[in-house]
Order: structure tokens, then sequence, then C-alpha cells
């Protein structure tokens, strides 16, 4: 019965069944259990550090991220490993985990299986979603997967999503840090030099009309973004 076998070395598949371990946030190997990471993006971060990249983990930490048309990238984050992060109490701050987790507060088994398993939907649905920078999204992925784990409450959209990341993620390293802003602080300098007051209306206005699409199609025109 208590045979001593061991897992063969396979490329891990999309879902597979949750452990009861709770696996430590693993940067090396890039695995985050159970959080949101975000890493910054070529050209736009380099503008606009508060913009990037977004993805959501498994309860085994391996990462989920949509990354283009009916694309949802496994194990793989699409623009470079995480640089920043937000882990999530399940059984504290998911309705998913709450519902499905009866009387055995120790254990995490339980919720952890709710967390894969909405994160499992998301998944499917969003294999069959076409990408579009502006309207269909990295964010709207992980947007739609914590509403669908009810994470504090739900509401989430591609705004305050960015914003939660943006305000409370935790660095990785020093060095994800220098990362994400090494390229703006070369940038903004250079661009001040030879453009002046031009160059800060044009970052002025592109954050302007890049942020105002958002916040509008999010509480505004909800259609125009999907979740």
């Amino acid at each position: 019965m208590a045979a001593d076998t061991e897992e063969p070395d396979v490329e891990p598949i999309i879902f597979k069944e949750s452990s009861p371990r709770i696996m430590q946030i693993d940067p090396g190997r890039a695995r985050f259990p159970c959080c949101i990471v975000w890493t910054p993006l070529p050209v736009l971060s380099w503008l606009l550090p508060f913009i990037g990249h977004v993805g959501i983990c498994r309860e085994d930490g391996v990462i989920l991220d949509f990354a283009g048309p009916n694309f949802v990238c496994v194990d793989n984050f699409t623009f470079g490993s995480a640089t920043r992060y937000i882990q999530i109490d399940t059984e504290k701050s998911c309705s998913v985990a709450a519902a499905t987790s009866p009387a055995s507060p120790g254990s995490g088994s339980e919720s952890s299986l709710a967390w894969d398993c909405a994160l499992r939907k998301s998944t499917q649905e969003y294999q069959h979603r076409s990408y579009n920078l502006l309207t269909c999204n990295c964010h709207s992925f992980v947007a739609n997967n914590l509403n669908r784990v009810g994470f504090c409450g739900g509401g989430w959209n591609v705004v305050n999503l960015g914003a939660l990341v943006f305000l409370k993620g935790r660095w990785v390293s020093k060095g994800s840090m220098v990362r994400s802003f090494l390229p703006f602080a070369i940038i903004f300098p250079i661009g001040l030099a030879l453009g002046g007051l031009s160059f800060l209306k044009f970052l002025a206005f592109f954050c302007f009309v890049l942020v105002g699409w958002f916040v509008l199609g999010s509480y505004c025109f909800k259609s125009w973004i999907t979740l």
C-alpha cells in the first residue's frame, strides 16, 4: 500500500489535482502558489512603468497568463520572469474557498482545489477568446479569475487590478526593481533632453488616453472591455 513510487519527470499539464502540501514561493523555479504576478512590458513599461503584464498562479505555483488569441500560456511567463507578486490567502479572502472548505480549518487542500478549479474554468474560457491590448488582455484574464474565486468580494476589473498590483505588489528582489524601472530612468531624461516640453506633453497625453480608456471601459462603458 505504501509503495515508494516517484513521479516521472514529465512536462506539466495545464491542470492537475491539488496537493495538500502547500508549496513555498520559489522565484528561482518561477513558483508563486496562489499569487498574482507582474512583469514589465517592452516599450510600454519603459514609458509608463506602472503598466505591465500580469498572470495568476495555480496552487502548485505554476503561472498562467493570457498571452495571445485563444492562448493561455502555462509555466512560461510571456514577457520574462515575474518581478512583483501578491500572494492570496484562499482561506480568508476567497468566497469560493470558504464555500468548499467545511469543518477542517487547518487544511488547505479543499480551498486549493476550489482555487485550481476556478482557474481551470477561466483558462478554458480564455482559450476561446481573441486577444486585444485595449479590450481583452492579460488583466482581463486575471480579473476574471479573481471574480470567479470571489477574491475580496469580487468586482475586479483591469483598473483596480492594476492599482492593486502597483500599490500592494511585493518585489521579488532588488534586481527585479531595477529591471522594472531602469529603462524608464534612462529614457525619461533622454527624452527630456531631446524633446523638452514636447516630450512631457506627449507622455502626459499618452498616459491620459491610455488610462482614460481603461477607466471609461471599466466603469462607464463596460461593454468596451471583456472580463
